[in-house]
């Protein structure tokens, strides 16, 4: 097959991999301020697709890890070819609509990073793969960023409610004072979350394309993302997020627990803050996975909520899952496009056949912004109204 056609193909497949990865994680951002009213659905979705399209141009440290860090470079050149990223594009992507399908916020960077080392695994071998580089700016961070968003979550939610709460000199009793500048707050928390996504997330679609640019031989090895590519990347992820992927958005704002404002301020500053960190270091960080532990330690935080553990559990098995799962796929399809042209024809086949068919179940249960019902519901809780007075009750039973 000529190397250009597969390099056009590989670019495509990668571009709708960051389609996808749009629509999966606008919930990371979004879901907590439309769970707690702070800001309609729709809204929501079109302020964090132009967030996201901003945040892609902001940086590109994540995309020369994937380039020239998980892949070896050595002097003998690189050791992948557009047909072994193919592969692992095609297992991200199964991976990524197979999660949305089950409401699942699993982690499109592993299913990104396990669809690549599968790949480079079953087409080439172990010695293709940068271990090092895997561990240090791959499973450590994901161990370790839930965690910590995690517990700045619980932090920062008790002291929000620490200090919005006050002392009543007649009964004794504590009162809670209200706290809706928190839901104003919130549409500033998950913007920025939806801007740190972009400096995270989008730049592991660029760092895909230059290592196929680079292994066609049209671009130096070790050389960053060209401009057209950081353009291109950036528009495919927002577009992407405007899709908004509901499923995920109704799993995240109401299913793991109840948020309130402040928890969903507290939950997002934290979310933020560990992705712009990441970013800065080159980490290529799940943004999911923040944000997961973001909302448990927020739930954790507010006392007499509750975290459905059930749920925090179906997703802590899709983390598990994540990456072996889009490995076990990548290994596949790179068997298989070493048949040659055939074999590249028939993987593109099943698995756009796949994609089409898991697109088509869904619209069994369609979720989206006019029917997520759990959402707005989930904002209702939040919707704080005036004690009517003494006088103002005693005025109206008069008028009655």
């Amino acid at each position: 097959m000529e190397i250009t056609f597969m390099v056009a193909l590989v670019i495509a497949l990668a571009l709708f991999f960051d389609f996808t990865n749009g629509f999966h994680d606008t919930a990371n951002a979004m879901a907590t301020p439309i769970a707690t009213g702070a800001i309609k659905p729709k809204t929501a979705v079109a302020l964090a697709a132009v967030l996201n399209l901003v945040g892609a141009f902001l940086s590109t440290e994540v995309a020369k890890t994937i380039s020239g860090g998980l892949i070896r470079e050595g002097s003998e050149g690189i050791h992948i070819t557009p047909e072994i990223i193919f592969a692992g594009l095609m297992g991200a992507i199964l991976w990524n609509m197979f999660t949305w399908l089950k409401g699942l916020p699993s982690s499109s960077s592993h299913a990104l990073f396990g669809g690549l080392i599968g790949a480079a695994i079953a087409g080439i071998g172990l010695h293709s793969i940068n271990f090092e580089t895997v561990l240090q700016k791959v499973i450590i961070p994901a161990v370790f960023a839930p965690v910590v968003a995690g517990g700045v979550a619980y932090l920062c939610t008790r002291l929000a409610y620490a200090l919005t709460s006050r002392h009543d000199p007649e009964t004794g009793d504590k009162l809670t004072q209200r706290r809706g500048g928190f839901r104003t707050g919130q549409i500033f928390t998950s913007s920025l979350v939806a801007l740190a996504h972009g400096t995270n997330d989008a730049q592991k679609t660029m760092g895909i394309i230059t290592l196929v640019l680079i292994a066609a031989g049209t671009q130096g090895v070790g050389t960053g993302p060209q401009f057209w590519v950081i353009a291109a990347c950036a528009v495919a992820i927002a577009v992407g997020t405007y899709a908004g992927g509901w499923r995920i958005i109704r799993t995240m704002g109401s299913g793991l627990t109840d948020v309130k404002p402040a928890q969903g301020f507290s939950a997002e500053t934290s979310t933020a803050s560990a992705i712009l960190a990441s970013s800065h270091l080159g980490f290529a960080l799940s943004t999911t996975q923040v944000a997961s532990g973001s909302v448990i330690g927020s739930g954790l935080g507010r006392k007499g909520t509750s975290v459905r553990w059930g749920t925090a559990g179906r997703i802590a098995v899709g983390w598990l899952f994540t990456l072996p799962a889009a490995a076990v796929v990548g290994a596949l399809t790179a068997w298989l496009v070493n048949i040659g042209t055939a074999g590249v024809i028939i993987a593109a086949i099943v698995g756009t056949a796949a994609v089409l068919f898991m697109f088509g179940y869904s619209r069994k249960s369609h979720v989206g912004h006019h029917n997520a019902v759990e959402v707005e519901e989930a904002g209702q809780a939040v919707r704080f109204r005036k004690k009517k007075s003494a006088k103002s009750s005693k005025r109206k039973d008069l008028q009655q």
